[in-house]
């Protein structure tokens, strides 16, 4: 149902290969479940590569996709996404927010709450920080 592949918005993106019905769960937010504490340190590293890839799961938890990930952890950002988020406990589902069609990319909204160091490049113009 989806492919990874290079992306115009940043690096790596996954493409959908066939019709998806909006609402569908498309794929699970794989990672290691580690503390938030942890999380920062880690964070740390991955921002300087240019990736954000822990994803909180509540105040307490966080998965990082950068240790035990899926394809799902090359999901970009964009401020106007076809799909969206849903935590079930510890399991953090990528959701369709409308039909997508075969080809397009996927995207969500990060909804980071850090520092914002990282430039959004969902599309040109866009001045968002991540």
């Amino acid at each position: 149902m989806i492919v990874k592949r290079r992306s115009g918005i940043h690096g790596w993106g996954v493409y959908a290969t066939q019709p998806i019905p909006k609402n569908k769960r498309i794929i699970h937010y794989a990672g290691e479940k580690i503390s938030n504490r942890e999380s920062l340190r880690r964070e740390a590293r991955h921002l300087k590569q240019g990736h954000i890839w822990c994803f909180k799961l509540n105040r307490l938890w966080v998965r990082d996709a950068g240790v035990r990930g899926n394809i799902a952890r090359y999901i970009n950002h964009s401020c106007r996404p076809n799909c969206y988020s849903h935590i079930v406990g510890d399991t953090i589902w990528i959701r369709a927010a409308r039909t997508i069609r075969p080809g397009d990319e996927l995207t969500y909204d990060y909804a980071t709450d850090g520092d914002g160091s990282v430039r959004c490049t969902c599309r040109p113009g866009c001045k968002r920080m991540l």
